[in-house]
């Protein structure tokens, strides 16, 4: 095995094997900070629990590289181990898919390479996880928005060595119907407003899952009940019912915007909106960003919400790139396979050195 492939492995089991859940980063954050610590060509800044590294060559252009620390809660699946599945070496354990993968080849690239074309700022950020307000990414815009001024970002979100450009953004809203409440025996004193919520659920079921192409690239939006509440005892009829909706829209469109598509969908009804992110355009049309994909070759949307949005609405074109299946992400069995971890951090370094 190559000294190279070995380093990485070593590394990449290294930060899986420190737990880090949100709100519970410090020892990995310690880890990444005393690593980067030891190399001169990065100039440090560390707030909290996240970390920036750059470089100071006076290039042109700057490309922020970014990466989240923290994982999802434990499920009996740390320390991770080594593991051979479909004829592939895998690391197996909570955090090696959504993100420590892309941590490992931030970290390895960030200490290794002195002299790129373009000045990088390394990102190593906490609470991604949780609530927005939480975020450490956001945090960090907002206290030092010059750390966070590039000509392109790529976050290292597992996307299987795809470049996955944009995201779709999210829109959650409560449906509420009201009714009168009364013995369930003499029904016909009160209102269901259970049975009210029937059209609406109607709606829901026939609304066709719209296709939209943008930047060339075909974004597929989806509107489901996430979630319905309604009634207080077995022998009453229920005066109110809760339906919540969630809107996966394309980044055609705002959060203004999606939300006028489900008010008219749901006109009539009375619907409030619970939480929303904007979604992120492609930025395909970025030379930064055009440079970075004839490099890889492999171009596809995002489905979901990903920080890559964060930096769109900063005016910083950003594209999701990392090792890992995104659809093992948060599973009991996540896990990577280091032929894509080494793979990815080679196409980064090749283009950053040599584009």
């Amino acid at each position: 095995m190559a000294k190279c492939e070995t380093q990485i492995r070593d590394l990449l089991k290294q930060i899986v094997d420190i737990e880090s859940v949100s709100g519970s980063e410090d020892a990995l954050a310690d880890m990444v900070d005393e690593t980067l610590s030891a190399h001169p060509h990065l100039t440090l800044t560390r707030m909290g629990n996240t970390i920036v590294a750059r470089t100071m060559l006076g290039r042109a252009r700057r490309v922020v590289i970014a990466g989240h620390l923290d994982t999802v809660p434990i499920a009996d699946n740390l320390p991770s181990h080594w593991d051979q599945i479909d004829g592939k070496d895998v690391l197996v354990g909570r955090g090696t898919c959504d993100m420590k993968g892309g941590v490992a080849v931030q970290l390895d690239l960030a200490t290794r390479l002195t002299d790129t074309v373009v000045d990088l700022t390394w990102i190593f950020y906490d609470m991604e996880e949780v609530e927005e307000s939480k975020n450490g990414l956001g945090r960090l815009a907002l206290a030092h928005p010059d750390l966070v001024r590039a000509d392109m970002a790529i976050l290292m979100e597992p996307s299987d060595g795809w470049i996955e450009a944009g995201c779709q953004g999210t829109l959650r809203v409560r449906i509420t119907t009201h009714g009168v409440a009364a013995h369930s025996a003499r029904s016909w004193l009160g209102h269901n407003a259970i049975h009210d919520m029937a059209g609406a659920l109607a709606q829901l079921n026939e609304y066709p899952a719209r296709e939209i192409c943008v930047d060339g690239l075909t974004y597929r939006e989806g509107l489901n009940a996430v979630g319905i509440s309604g009634g207080t005892a077995g022998n009453v009829i229920p005066d109110r019912c809760d339906l919540l909706v969630n809107y996966r829209f394309a980044p055609d469109k705002d959060v203004h915007q999606a939300e006028t598509v489900v008010r008219e969908i749901f006109a009539g009804y009375d619907v409030e909106v619970v939480d929303a992110a904007h979604a992120a355009p492609p930025g395909l049309s970025s030379p930064v960003v055009a440079s970075f994909i004839s490099r890889v070759g492999h171009v596809r949307p995002k489905y979901g919400w990903t920080d890559v949005a964060r930096f769109a609405r900063l005016g910083v074109p950003a594209v999701n790139f990392g090792p890992g299946d995104p659809n093992l992400a948060h599973t009991v069995a996540e896990r990577v396979d280091i032929d894509t971890v080494v793979r990815c951090r080679d196409l980064l370094e090749e283009w950053l050195t040599y584009a």
